[in-house]
């Protein structure tokens, strides 16, 4: 177990800043109050969660990722929904440092403090017993995965890059569970199936299915629009949304400019773009440009001006629109 803290810490220090619900049948149709993920940073996500359909969840279960958000989602359920607990609900423990390792200079002035010892307390907030002790068992699974895999990024030539792209989605993550429950309330079928198979996905359980088909995927498989687009406003709604998430920089509103194709697929549909935008920063004004790659018609990934080799996921709902010809001219 202590072997197993110090690998929770590792985690921490290279990147993280971190039942049963009575359904007993394995397929489900469609209902009316479906899981409302319109708009959240990873809306995909929670939708092939909420569905069952595993198959197509790119995020990696022994991953950072996922890992910050199944303890994102227990600790926001646990604050804005603390009345649907449960009698027997179980304290969310945090880990806290109880002895520090404390380097000085000469002069006696501290230049460094380490934790060398941690305890694990109560945070305050409770959780759903079965739900949080899949979470406990999960990340003993994959701690080890998780710490080298981030380890293992400190090493990568795109550091920083890597760096700046956690901190990104860690505030969408956030802004997410500002949301989550506002769209979708604290109880109800749909919340009850998500957390059954967001469960299951963290346990590599079977799932239990819907047989409606996402509209994340149904938009994939149909591809992209053909004909003349607004691409000026679809790069502003894109490159918006992205901004939510950055740490320095501001997006001037409706800046896009220089919108050009710069390749196309057998369909003359784009599969490359570039633009041009305006942003402020604690420096004052500044002029950047991104790039945005197309599969099947459909935007897949943006590269900022500042760090080229990261790939931004372009937001689903906003990714849907366009598909279903929301910008069509």
């Amino acid at each position: 177990m202590n072997f197993f803290k110090n690998t929770k810490k590792r985690i921490i220090v290279v990147g993280l800043v971190i039942c049963t619900y009575g359904l007993s049948f394995q397929h489900l149709t469609a209902q009316n109050n479906e899981l409302n993920t319109q708009g959240l940073y990873y809306a995909e996500f929670y939708d092939y969660i909420y569905r069952g359909h595993f198959e197509h969840i790119k995020i990696a279960r022994n991953s950072a990722d996922f890992v910050n958000i199944f303890d994102s989602y227990l600790k926001a359920y646990g604050g804005q929904c603390a009345s649907y607990l449960p009698e027997n609900k179980v304290p969310i423990m945090v880990d806290r440092c109880q002895e520090w390792m404390v380097e000085k200079d000469f002069y006696g002035n501290e230049v460094s403090r380490t934790c060398v010892g941690w305890t694990e307390v109560e945070s305050g907030l409770y959780a759903k017993p079965g739900l949080y002790n899949a979470k406990e068992k999960f990340v003993s699974q994959v701690a080890l995965d998780v710490a080298g895999a981030e380890f293992g990024i400190l090493f990568d030539e795109n550091a920083i890059g890597n760096s700046v792209d956690k901190i990104h989605k860690i505030k969408g993550l956030k802004a997410d569970m500002k949301q989550f429950f506002r769209l979708n309330g604290c109880n109800g079928t749909a919340l009850e199936l998500f957390e059954k198979n967001l469960k299951a996905f963290a346990l590599q359980t079977k799932s239990t299915r819907l047989t409606s088909q996402s509209i994340y995927q149904k938009v994939k498989n149909s591809g992209g629009p053909t004909g003349n687009q607004n691409y000026q406003q679809l790069f502003n709604d894109l490159v918006a949304n992205q901004s939510k998430t950055w740490a320095m920089n501001r997006y001037v509103s409706n800046s896009i400019t220089s919108v050009r194709v710069t390749a196309r697929d057998n369909q003359s549909r784009p599969r490359e773009m570039v633009a041009n935008y305006s942003y402020k920063s604690m420096f004052g004004s500044g002029n950047g440009s991104v790039r945005i790659t197309f599969k099947n018609g459909l935007p897949t990934c943006m590269y900022f001006f500042d760090f080229p080799r990261n790939c931004k996921t372009p937001n689903s709902s906003i990714v849907a629109s366009y598909a279903t010809g929301k910008y069509k001219m």
